[in-house]
């Protein structure tokens, strides 16, 4: 199919204007160019079809039965072109679509889920597909809108907003603390039976952090119990299993039950590496560029320390 060149167009926008007003002057001044540019438009534009369009006179401009027939038909192409126009403004302005989202295991259930349906209440027109793993993705190649990382960025393709810090910290049961005693310093889980927690990207056992003397130190401790899910980790805490590491906006539902109690907080780390990600083509995504304000806040309410 031939395609339509940029004069034939320009000459089809000034057919229209001259026949709705009668006028090439109206519709030169209507379009904001000279008389004339409108007049060599439509000359080209005649020459092309092979029809006179108007018959001129030095009093009036008339449609031919030609260009009468004509004129219709270009009418209903502009208003199809002026729909696409409205459409792609719309797009470009209001949030709508499917905004796919990566996160890890709990960032997705202890943060991101419970915002979703207030987001989705203010933005109906945008689907949301919630997709949960510890396992690293390509987000380019998986098509993903926004993923949510904890750990150093690698992906220089991605653009990256830094969210709220949150607070690694130790906790117990208070069943197993009556029993076993509460640690006064980290030397003192020698002593304690703990849980550990092995990442499922890498196979590798997660290493305690301590604030010591102003300085963090990590240790990995012997434990009976190792899990690949924090909240089977903070769930075998819970249950008794003994102390283990839980970011503490995982571990704060537990708490405010009084299942699990937060221990050695005054050697608890402050952590700043979780960060959103998108890809350079959704930067002006209206949903992405929704979700990114609202994931911010929701972070900055989640992952305030139980110190404070």
């Amino acid at each position: 199919m031939e395609q339509i060149g940029l004069d034939r167009l320009t000459g089809l926008i000034a057919f229209a204007r001259a026949g709705s007003m009668g006028s090439y002057t109206a519709a030169a001044r209507s379009l904001s160019i000279s008389p004339s540019a409108v007049s060599k438009s439509i000359q080209r534009l005649e020459k092309h079809l092979g029809v006179s369009l108007f018959s001129r006179t030095t009093r009036s401009l008339k449609l031919t039965p030609e260009g009468s027939e004509l004129y219709d038909r270009t009418l209903k192409l502009l208003h199809d072109m002026e729909e696409i126009e409205q459409t792609a403004i719309k797009a470009r302005s209001e949030p709508s679509g499917t905004l796919r989202i990566a996160a890890s295991l709990p960032i997705g259930i202890h943060v991101i889920a419970p915002i979703l349906p207030s987001f989705n209440a203010l933005y109906p027109d945008v689907t949301i597909d919630l997709r949960m793993s510890d396992q690293i993705v390509d987000i380019i190649e998986q098509g993903i809108d926004i993923a949510i990382r904890i750990g150093e960025l690698e992906d220089s393709r991605l653009l990256s907003r830094p969210l709220a810090p949150h607070q690694l910290c130790a906790f117990a049961s208070p069943t197993y603390l009556q029993t076993h005693g509460i640690p006064t310093h980290p030397d003192d889980l020698a002593k304690h039976k703990t849980v550990n927690l092995r990442y499922q990207s890498t196979g590798r056992m997660f290493r305690w952090p301590f604030q010591v003397n102003g300085q963090i130190s990590e240790i990995i401790p012997p434990s009976d119990l190792i899990v690949d899910a924090s909240d089977a980790l903070v769930a075998a805490l819970a249950a008794g299993g003994g102390i283990g590491i839980s970011a503490t906006f995982i571990a704060a539902p537990y708490v405010a039950r009084g299942e699990l109690q937060p221990v050695l907080q005054d050697f608890a780390v402050k952590r700043q590496n979780i960060t959103a990600l998108w890809p350079e083509s959704r930067r002006t995504n209206p949903a992405v560029r929704a979700f990114l304000p609202y994931l911010q806040k929701a972070f900055k309410a989640q992952m305030t320390p139980l110190s404070e």
